[in-house]
């Protein structure tokens, strides 16, 4: 068995594409404003689809999509650029890695790391 890909209900579909393919490079690779299909690198496969008109997206405290780097350097990096762009994101702190969470547009947190 193979996991095929994973869904994130969020609430602008195209602002959630557009902030992984800026910052996480992530592909997009089909799909519209109600429902898009990314990719990265290594062939992994999310699906972002909007939520209905009458649901908040609530995802559990806990919850977050994680994206890893080989160098701390690349995160320091990509936080001043979010920090720069406008998103309220704290400095990277020494937890199970080298890492910080930034809320993404359309409800849901990610997590970068090296």
């Amino acid at each position: 068995m193979r996991l095929n890909h994973l869904n994130l209900t969020v609430t602008d579909v195209l602002a959630a594409v557009e902030f992984l393919e800026t910052y996480f490079g992530m592909r997009k690779t089909g799909g519209n404003a109600g429902m898009s299909f990314m990719t990265d690198n290594d062939g992994f496969v999310l699906s972002i689809m909007k939520a209905g008109r009458k649901i908040d997206v609530e995802y559990p405290g806990n919850f977050h999509v994680g994206f890893f780097v080989d160098s701390e350097k690349t995160v320091d990096e990509v936080n001043a650029r979010l920090k720069a762009d406008g998103f309220d994101v704290g400095p990277p702190e020494r937890a199970h890695a080298y890492t910080f969470y930034v809320d993404a547009p359309g409800g849901f947190t990610v997590e970068l790391g090296a």
